[in-house]
Order: C-alpha cells, then sequence, then structure tokens
C-alpha cells in the first residue's frame, strides 16, 4: 500500500509502499477514502508533542471502508462505512475508564501519533473505536468531522448549555463546523481571527456568525463564553477580558504556546479556565447524530495522498480555509 511516513520530527513525510497491515482479533481492516489533515498532525511533526511512534504513518480523521475484520470482531462488517478519530484505544481499568473519563485514559493509544494513522490507503484500527457513519459523510466531507468537528463539539459543551454568545478564536477547522450547530441550536457566534485576515472573516460570516474581526478587537457586548482553538497563549488574557461575570473561556486545542501573566481581577467574578483533552466515544456517538440533524456542510481543499507535506505547509500558513482533506 501506499503511505506518507514520518521518519523523524522535524522532517518532511516521506513517500512510501508497504505491506497491508493485519489487523489483530478486536481490529479490523479499512480501506481508507480519505484522511483530514489536522493542525495536530503539524504539532506531532515539529516535535510540539513529543514521544510518537516512529517510524509514523499520520492522519486521525479517518473515513474508510471495511474490509476485513479480526476474529473477535462483531459489530462491524465488510462493507461497513467507518469514521475514526484521535482517540483509538483506552484500556477501561485505569482509574480514569472507571470513572467514565476515558479521554483520560491512563493507557490509551491515539491514532496517527502512538499508532499508524491516515496518511496512507488502509489502516487497521480497534472496533470500538470505530464509528458507523451516514452515507453522505462516506468521502472527503466527513473526514473533519473525526476530529474537528468531535474535539470541537466537546469544546462547545462545555461552554455550558445556557451560553448564547459564544467567542471563537481562530476561525479554521472546527469553527466552520461548531458555527453550524450553534445557528441550528439558536446560538450566536462572534468569530476572531488573526488580525487583517479580511478572507476568514467574510468566510465566517457566510457561515452565519454575527459578528467577525480581529483578536485584538473590542466587542460591543460581553461574551457568555469562549472557545480558543489557535495555538497561541496570548488570546487567553483577551478572551477572559471578553467574557462576561460567570463566563467560561474553553481552550480546545492539544497545543499552545505559553499563557502570559495576568491579573487576577479577570478571572474573578466566577470566570473559569478550562482545557479540553481528547474526546470520548459518547461525545462521538452524539456529535454524529446532529451532525445529521444539522446537515453539516464541510469546506474542504483536496490533496492527492503523495502532496501531503504541501497540504501540511499551505495549513501552516493559514492559506487553507475550512479544512485540507488527503484523498485516496
Amino acid at each position: 500500500m501506499r503511505a506518507m511516513v514520518m521518519e523523524k520530527q522535524g522532517e518532511p513525510l516521506v513517500s512510501k509502499t508497504l505491506p497491508l497491515p493485519m489487523p489483530s482479533r478486536h481490529q479490523v481492516l479499512v480501506k481508507i477514502i480519505a484522511c483530514g489533515v489536522c493542525r495536530t498532525d503539524l504539532h506531532i511533526m515539529d516535535s510540539e508533542l513529543q514521544h510518537p511512534k516512529l517510524p509514523l504513518i499520520p492522519g486521525h480523521e479517518i473515513i474508510g471502508t471495511v474490509v476485513k475484520t479480526g476474529s473477535d470482531v462483531s459489530m462491524l462488517k465488510p462493507g461497513d462505512l467507518v469514521g475514526i478519530p484521535w482517540l483509538g484505544y483506552t484500556c477501561g481499568y485505569c482509574r480514569y475508564c472507571l470513572k467514565d473519563q476515558e479521554n483520560l485514559c491512563e493507557n490509551a493509544l491515539f491514532t496517527g501519533y502512538t499508532m499508524d494513522g491516515g496518511f496512507a490507503e488502509y489502516t487497521v484500527a480497534f472496533e470500538n473505536f470505530c464509528f458507523k457513519i451516514d452515507p453522505v459523510y462516506a468521502n472527503a466531507s466527513g473526514a473533519p468531522l473525526m476530529c474537528a468537528g468531535l474535539i470541537g463539539y466537546r469544546s462547545y459543551n462545555m461552554t455550558g448549555k445556557h451560553a448564547e454568545n459564544i467567542g471563537i478564536y481562530g476561525f479554521g477547522a472546527a469553527a466552520h463546523i461548531l458555527t453550524q450547530v450553534a445557528n441550528y441550536q439558536g446560538k450566536k457566534i462572534y468569530a476572531f481571527t488573526r488580525d487583517g485576515d479580511l478572507k476568514a472573516q467574510s468566510f465566517a460570516m457566510d457561515l452565519g456568525a454575527v459578528w467577525s474581526g480581529n483578536s485584538s478587537s473590542l466587542l460591543p457586548i460581553p461574551l457568555d463564553a469562549s472557545i480558543i482553538f489557535a495555538p497561541a497563549g496570548e488570546l487567553i488574557p483577551k478572551a477572559l477580558r471578553d467574557v462576561d461575570k460567570g463566563g467560561s473561556v474553553v481552550c480546545g486545542g492539544i497545543h499552545m504556546s505559553d499563557i502570559p501573566s495576568f491579573p487576577y481581577e479577570i478571572l474573578w467574578e466566577e470566570r473559569t479556565l478550562r482545557s479540553v483533552a481528547n474526546l470520548t466515544r459518547k461525545d462521538a456517538s452524539e456529535f454524529l447524530a446532529l451532525a445529521s440533524k444539522v446537515k453539516i456542510k464541510t469546506q474542504t481543499t483536496l490533496c492527492d495522498l503523495e502532496k501531503a507535506n504541501e497540504a501540511i505547509a499551505d495549513l501552516l500558513s493559514g492559506s487553507i480555509q475550512g479544512a485540507a482533506v488527503l484523498v485516496m
């Protein structure tokens, strides 16, 4: 099979021909239709996330078709359409799994990080961490749902059900999905972009945001909550100043630059600051059901598998609106 492989962090991916992977008794072999390129892939390649499996096939926004099952697989069969997310395995017995916090599992494996992912023609995945998908998403449009959508949804839920005016810092793949969810639920999105990024601001308004502007801009009203997807720690004090009393700031990324010191007064009055780590299978089930109701449409830029390095460079430069997706 063809695959793009990271042999060493800090270096471009290498195109290789590899043997077809074989599923273990609890795994399935999946023929990949498409795989999204996520900012987390950049963090892995740039060594901002350390200790990946090496060599590694990155990619954790996978859409594909089951072609073979392990001996103990019971819920999936060849021909099933599935999505495969970042969370690839949990043990079920550690202190976090026993508290319904499998996203914090002490023995977790992560797709495209500690186990091979989707920048390839085939991959193997544990049956319990594959999700059947609506046929409408069995193509490149479904790939962003498997991380940008899932992590975005978990972040969105953490803003609280009473939050009506929600700010989003960093208007990329996750934000363009969440804006559609918020519109469906009657909530209002205020989109913050890099200063001067008029293209992204226009994109946000086209999707239904009620306001868009520079991250440094002042808002006319205080927000109920904000989500930060941009990996920029300096946005946290700004976001805290933008939320009202009792408001929350949720950090939805897996990596962020250092947070500068800030005065206690902008956290006071029961504002909260919290992070999001990974996802749970419950998040995935809820979000994929909601996506079908909302009829979420993703904006994607398609790239051939062998052009993965170009897609990564475009994502890093901010020239991609929506999501970059590799197609096989």
